[in-house]
């Protein structure tokens, strides 16, 4: 169909031109054209429906060349063009508020809520790196932000001096500030670890003492850089000695070596440097121009990004003196009271064979003593587990008698009785959660807390009515179990629907709170160890691990070194934005007040190896095992199903630290032997658990023949029979120690 069109001429100085219409145009435009005032309000478009023919949809959509026409007459030409876009862009705003507003627990309005998290100054950020250097805690050669502005080369005691002391011009980058730190820590000898004839059966446990030198695995592991799981794997293995003796590299391996020891006779005594001002070089132009902008820039905290003036830090951050770093070999004592060996897990809800595998997986691996009875005091630092339980809903106020109806709970637990052994005394601890102590004990909360949101997850709140709180006491524990409808009677997840957030999203801070106050490593209880950690406690920095893909912190494994600056910061910034730590929140944290080089993100491929594959990444390269998914550790693919028997725990992403499910709380890991099968001293717990099993429909006899079980073994199953076998005397552990009783 023709349509009406003015000829070019009539633009060119011909006003008398006439508006010329194509042959066969309709009257009606024709008409609509001479008479804007005429055009209908609203349009009608057909849109067809797939696989009908006939039938199409009809839509009515407002006319905008009518409003454009009624502004212009009723306004005038410019102010109604500005009024009808203002117009649309309220409507867009409202339209987007509502679906906020109405979307979420906290209802906020979008643009009017500050998403920016900052809330130091530049000057405490710049104390927070100076505290974190001098106490030891940045082992690393990485460049410090420029952002920070710092003015002198602050000295570093976990790093070796440099071959050139004074860093010379031609080397530093062009800036005015400070980005590297001088090195006056002991000389440090990189091993090579091998397994030596005659036992090459068994890897070799771990030399007190040693360090990872984490810029090393960095270099060979960071998934920005298109290293591989598969490649970094290898590395850690290899400079770690666990491929025993049976090791198929040739030639040197000096790139491999990531574990060092401290040479304490040489250390260099602490010396200031200062960096020269460049700008009493009159003569450069570079110089010039520098000073300029600096007496422009006069604010101090120019270039960042800051909360509110209300929600800003007024007073200096409140430090303790630096720690004094002192190396493994200088102590008196194998153990350093500054850097506590304590492993942090926090469980909600009825003691199940999750909480208990981690346990196991600890005992396996760890250099806990136990294949000795007269552990001598100098030998390691033995470390310990911590299991925090919460012993009701995360919503729910503990009873007077809670710590006491705990015990009395763990002692008739056939998954928890057994760690209440006396042989595992001093090794194996259960704590109680306490919300609100544990709250108190933080100086940087404890006063300021209880006006916060404690269920904040990622800036999404649950509100937790106060007048439903309930004391939690033992008879509550059939009315309030993960099964039930009430989100905020939930303890623990029996399956994917009736998930414990409340709980997940407490332990996002309780994980925080238990590293600043008590020092040690946080692992969530989803968690299986795969190696002895002793190089990771010499390490002194604080490290998570990366978010699979994703350039973000996962906190599944979270390393923060007691009432540290970075704590502090860590705190106060969460208090200032309600109590929010998620992962992705302490992202934005570090981010925005760049101290992100403090808190060190590791590849996922050491703690998480499957997580990268289950997202469609390096299929093509994957690691042993391949998963497609987290719950291929739970039910192998047939295809797959001969390895776990076949490689066992040795051929389990061998070189890495430990191995995250991530969740599937309601999978057993022995369907068929679903209880604890830990021998002669353990039997009536073992009773109890095979009786409960019996009750729900599973006729078990303690004389059953092997037809019974499974033919093809899952991964899970192959673990926890694994570990099992180590307590009941039948196999030593991964280094190839017996426990002895």
């Amino acid at each position: 169909m023709s349509s009406s069109y003015f000829s070019p001429e009539s633009q060119r100085g011909h006003s008398n031109s006439l508006p010329v219409y194509a042959s066969g145009s309709s009257a009606v435009r024709e008409k609509l054209a001479l008479h804007p005032h005429l055009a209908p309000w609203w349009l009608r478009c057909t849109l067809p429906v797939p696989f009908f023919c006939v039938r199409s949809l009809r839509i009515f959509v407002l006319n905008p060349k009518k409003v454009q026409d009624y502004a212009t007459r009723r306004f005038g030409k410019k102010r109604g063009c500005s009024i009808l876009i203002f117009l649309v862009i309220l409507t867009f705003f409202f339209i987007f508020a509502l679906a906020k507003h109405f979307g979420v627990h906290d209802k906020p309005w979008p643009l009017l809520k500050d998403t920016r998290t900052l809330v130091f100054r530049r000057e405490d950020l710049q104390r927070i790196w100076k505290w974190e250097i001098a106490s030891g805690h940045y082992p690393s050669r990485k460049a410090i932000p420029e952002q920070i502005q710092l003015k002198d080369i602050p000295p570093n005691p976990s790093l070796p001096p440099r071959k050139t002391q004074i860093p010379s011009p031609l080397t530093q980058p062009a800036t005015e500030y400070v980005t590297t730190t001088h090195g006056t820590g002991p000389e440090r000898i990189y091993l090579d670890i091998q397994s030596q004839f005659p036992s090459v059966a068994y890897p070799p446990r771990p030399i007190p003492g040693s360090i990872a030198d984490l810029d090393i695995v960095m270099e060979h592991c960071e998934f920005s850089k298109n290293k591989f799981v598969r490649d970094c794997l290898e590395v850690l293995r290899v400079g770690a000695g666990l491929d025993n003796g049976k090791r198929l590299r040739r030639g040197k391996l000096d790139d491999w070596k990531y574990i060092y020891v401290e040479n304490a006779d040489n250390t260099t005594t602490h010396r200031h440097i200062s960096r020269q001002p460049e700008d009493e070089d009159e003569g450069s132009s570079n110089n010039r121009l520098r000073k300029a902008r600096r007496q422009v820039n006069s604010d101090p905290d120019s270039g960042l990004v800051r909360r509110r003036n209300a929600d800003l830090e007024v007073s200096p951050l409140s430090l303790r003196p630096p720690v004094n770093y002192k190396p493994y070999t200088s102590l008196s004592q194998p153990c350093d009271s500054e850097n506590p060996r304590i492993f942090h897990m926090f469980w909600t809800g009825p003691f199940t064979d999750k909480p208990y595998l981690a346990i196991l997986s600890f005992l396996f691996t760890q250099n806990t003593g136990l294949h000795s009875i007269n552990w001598p005091e100098d030998a390691a630092c033995r470390p310990k587990f911590w299991m925090w339980i919460n012993p009701g809903p995360a919503a729910a106020v503990p009873n007077p008698n809670a710590l006491k109806d705990m015990y009395d709970e763990l002692s008739v637990n056939p998954w928890a009785s057994p760690f209440l052994h006396p042989r595992f005394r001093g090794i194996v601890e259960f704590k109680m959660w306490n919300t609100t102590r544990e709250l108190d004990g933080i100086e940087e909360l404890r006063d300021e807390w209880r006006s916060k949101d404690l269920f904040n997850s990622g800036g999404n709140v649950i509100n937790v009515n106060k007048k439903r709180a309930f004391t939690w006491n033992s008879s509550n524990n059939d009315s309030a179990t993960s099964g039930s409808n009430d989100i905020v009677g939930r303890a623990g997840s029996e399956s994917a629907s009736s998930y414990d957030k409340l709980s997940v999203i407490l332990s996002d801070m309780a994980r925080f709170i238990l590293c600043h106050r008590y020092g040690g490593i946080y692992l969530d209880a989803d968690t299986i160890f795969l190696r002895d950690w002793e190089e990771l406690w010499g390490w002194k920095g604080a490290f998570a691990y990366r978010w699979s893909r994703l350039p973000r912190y996962n906190t599944a494994v979270l390393k923060l070194n007691k009432e540290s600056a970075l704590g502090k910061f860590l705190f106060r910034t969460a208090l200032k934005n309600n109590l929010d730590f998620h992962p992705m929140t302490i992202t934005t944290y570090l981010q925005e007040a760049y101290l992100r080089g403090l808190l060190l993100r590791l590849p996922d491929a050491l703690f998480d190896s499957a997580w990268l594959n289950t997202e469609g990444y390096q299929l093509a390269r994957p690691p042993q095992p391949f998963f497609s998914s987290f719950e291929n550790f739970f039910n192998t693919p047939i295809a797959q199903s001969a390895a776990p028997q076949a490689l066992g725990f040795e051929g389990f992403f061998r070189g890495a630290y430990s191995y995250h499910y991530h969740n599937f709380w309601w999978k057993p890991f022995d369907p068929i032997q679903n209880w604890p099968d830990l021998g002669p001293k353990f039997r009536n717990g073992e009773k109890v658990a095979r009786d409960n099993m019996g009750e729900s429909g599973h006729n078990m006899t303690e004389d059953e023949g092997i037809k019974q079980d499974r033919r093809d073994l899952d991964w899970a199953t192959v673990f926890k029979r694994t570990f099992e076998s180590y307590i009941r005397g039948e196999r030593p552990n991964m280094y190839g120690e017996w426990l002895v009783w």
